[in-house]
């Protein structure tokens, strides 16, 4: 029958068989067979002995084809959750000199991670074929920014971009052994799809999966565990416990070998009560109570493992948690469960056929969480069956199984192309000295692969499809920089300064291994480059020519003696402050030189206190007079010079004592205004009411009478 499927679950203790049919949109269960295996013939998900395990596929195969009179020929199966291999890993990019990350550059970044990942999968595997795996699905966990948290990567700047994902692969060599198991059995690959996918299928709708809800598959020897979020399943893991832990501390504690144990749990599950008889023949009643005290560490040890793979898998504690397979119904499983992950106790819940929708059910049909995967299986693997999908990556044939949308970043994983090898290199840089410091000039950065399907430009996301042809060919290098001194320094700006009350403007200097360059000048690799943005007043002047003597003290000589006379040298004011030559200068401001007229000598003498001349009182016609006489003579470079000389800078004078002579009564005339020559008669000369000559001595407070006869 065209709408009639045959589905098999191939489990580790046993294989189960069903026949379904599709009845308008639902599924009935026509028939179901189960044969355990006989030897250790798969371990976790494994077909280790492919002969015995086809022979058991076939006794189930035949028991079903002579019961409905039927042939079967194809064969719906499921690759084993315990058989997924889930690597947690991280990747970082130094983006130091990347401009803005883009989604594409992302993208890349995570299938840099994954490629992470299936390389460290390979190295645990001892195989250097990282490709031996299948990546069924990954999930980001965190992006971070120079070690700090952040929400998205997207045009984030930073020193170093990290990116943390789980990846879950599936080893090829499962499929290919159930593929041989199935053809020594006659029977062709219908359609394959994952066990934690076919529970998941039947039990949680794509309406359901936006929620985070874990599916966990507890069966024999492992349990299995699928994450829903955001429309999709989002990580898968393994715990390598399950129900066999239970029996043995059954076994262990009752005296009873492991298959009695395992019937005992399946009774006393069932009924709540149940008999038991020891290997010392003891019989005994057993309650479901005490059951549940007995097995409570084994209990506790699976909820624990069950509880931090969730996590690992998750971050947090998922919304609720549906339990399937024949170990789900361990005594307080669920409970405990619950209060390990912190959840109210009805977000931990046992799932029965009962509770497939799409399933028409009838009374033949078995009810036990133990057949939600077979069921699952059939149903999962006809509606969303996973095929091989054949493509050409580079020329090479690349086969994949199309358990999700596939995209180019799956060939590219399958193809063993390492991405982050693709990107071109970016341009050598250039080394400078700029100011004494060493500086470095990036090279522009290296341009992402690009990628061609079926000669179309697409990018790394690109859904991509059967018989596809798929190019990638590395980016462009980067190249080496080209920069002017204008873009490395910005446009230098002039600045406008008033000296000695005229507009003077003052332009940045640039110098390129001693030489003065413009602003376009194309920087080079070893250039060591001056750049003086501030002004000093040194430069001003500099610029005028008047740099020397400023703020030196006057300076002259006094008979081979230094003598410093600060009073009259030149002064620099900004804006009407003293200010010196080291001092900077702004836009606007007023620098004025002041410098004093050359001094007297008779100042200099007066500043040196040095005494020039004696003097004396004396009366003349009845009124003060006051008589002066040198006692000193001044020479300037043998010269001899009055005390109205102007004296410069550096001059060197003699100061020479004259000898000592006493004012005479014929030195009053150099002070007083007499005409002698006009006088006819006689000139009486009186000093203190006596009659005197010319070259009598006057002293102080004489008084004097010069009488015209």
């Amino acid at each position: 029958m065209s709408d009639q499927m045959f589905a098999l679950d191939i489990g580790t203790r046993s294989v189960v068989g069903l026949l379904m049919e599709k009845v308008d949109n639902q599924y009935q269960l026509l028939d179901y067979y189960v044969i355990e295996h006989e030897e250790r013939s798969m371990l976790d998900g494994q077909i280790h002995d492919i002969v015995s395990v086809s022979n058991v596929i076939q006794r189930v195969k035949s028991h079903l084809e002579q019961k409905h009179g039927i042939t079967l020929n194809k064969a719906c199966v499921a690759a084993a959750g315990r058989a997924l291999k889930t690597k947690r890993t991280h990747t970082t990019k130094n983006i130091v000199k990347q401009p803005l990350l883009n989604e594409e550059d992302v993208l890349f970044l995570e299938l840099d991670a994954v490629q992470k990942a299936q390389y460290q999968l390979a190295e645990e595997k001892s195989t250097d074929k990282e490709n031996d795996y299948y990546c069924v699905g990954y999930s980001v966990l965190k992006y971070y920014i120079d070690q700090e948290e952040i929400g998205s990567l997207i045009d984030q700047q930073g020193d170093e971009a990290m990116v943390e994902i789980i990846a879950t692969f599936l080893p090829r060599i499962v499929v290919e052994s159930l593929l041989s198991a199935l053809h020594r059995a006659n029977l062709q690959l219908e359609a394959l799809t994952l066990e934690p996918i076919a529970a998941i299928h039947v039990l949680i709708p794509p309406s359901m999966r936006r929620l985070n809800v874990a599916l966990v598959d507890i069966g024999a020897g492992t349990s299995d565990i699928a994450l829903t979020s955001e429309g999709a399943v989002t990580a898968y893991g393994m715990v390598p416990k399950a129900g066999d832990e239970i029996t043995e501390a059954i076994s262990d504690h009752y005296l009873l070998d492991f298959n009695q144990a395992e019937v005992f749990k399946k009774e006393i599950t069932k009924h709540k009560t149940a008999k038991v008889q020891d290997i010392l023949g003891f019989e005994q009643e057993v309650s479901y109570k005490d059951l549940a005290e007995v097995i409570s560490p084994a209990v506790d040890n699976l909820t624990n493992a069950l509880a931090e793979e969730m996590l690992t898998l998750n971050g947090t504690p998922p919304k609720a948690v549906m339990l399937v397979g024949g170990g789900s119904q361990t005594p307080e499983l669920a409970i405990r469960l619950a209060n390990k992950l912190k959840l109210p106790s009805n977000r931990v819940a046992i799932r029965g056929v009962d509770a497939i929708t799409l399933l028409k059910q009838n009374d033949d049909m078995p009810i036990g969480p133990e057949f939600i995967t077979p069921i699952g299986i059939a149903i999962a693997a006809k509606q969303n069956p996973v095929h091989y999908v054949t493509l050409t990556v580079n020329d090479r044939t690349i086969r994949l199984f199309e358990m999700k949308q596939l995209t180019v970043a799956d060939s590219l994983l399958a193809a063993g192309i390492q991405v982050q090898k693709l990107y071109g290199r970016p341009g050598m840089a250039y080394m400078i000295d700029f100011n004494g410091k060493q500086m470095t000039l990036p090279g522009s950065f290296g341009q992402g692969p690009t990628i061609y399907v079926n000669q179309q430009k697409a990018t790394i996301d690109t859904i991509i499809h059967d018989g596809d042809n798929i190019t990638i060919t590395k980016g462009v290098d980067g190249t080496s920089p080209e920069m002017t001194i204008g873009e490395f320094i910005g446009q230098p700006t002039p600045i406008t300064i008033y000296f000695n009350q005229k507009e003077q403007h003052l332009s940045p200097r640039i110098f390129v291994n001693q030489k003065k360059v413009g602003a376009d000048y194309l920087l080079q690799d070893g250039d060591q480059v001056s750049f003086k943005q501030q002004f000093k007043v040194q430069d001003v002047l500099k610029d005028n020519r008047i740099d020397k003597d400023i703020n030196n003290s006057f300076i002259i000589w006094v008979n081979n003696e230094q003598m410093l006379l600060k009073d009259y040298s030149k002064k620099l004011v900004i804006n009407g402050k003293p200010a010196s030559k080291e001092q900077s200068i702004k836009n606007g401001d007023r620098i004025d030189l002041i410098s004093n007229d050359h001094p007297l000598l008779e100042d200099i003498l007066l500043k040196l206190n040095i005494p020039t001349e004696k003097t004396i009182t004396v009366t003349y016609n009845h009124e003060p007079l006051v008589l002066t006489k040198s006692f000193i003579k001044v020479s300037r470079n043998g010269k001899a010079i009055e005390k109205n000389a102007r004296i410069n800078d550096q001059d060197k004078l003699e100061v020479t004592e004259l000898k000592e002579e006493p004012f005479l009564f014929q030195d009053i005339f150099r002070h007083i205004s007499l005409d002698l020559a006009n006088v006819k008669g006689k000139v009486i000369l009186r000093k203190n009411g006596e009659k005197v000559s010319f070259l009598d001595e006057l002293k102080a407070n004489d008084e004097i009478e010069i009488i015209l006869d």
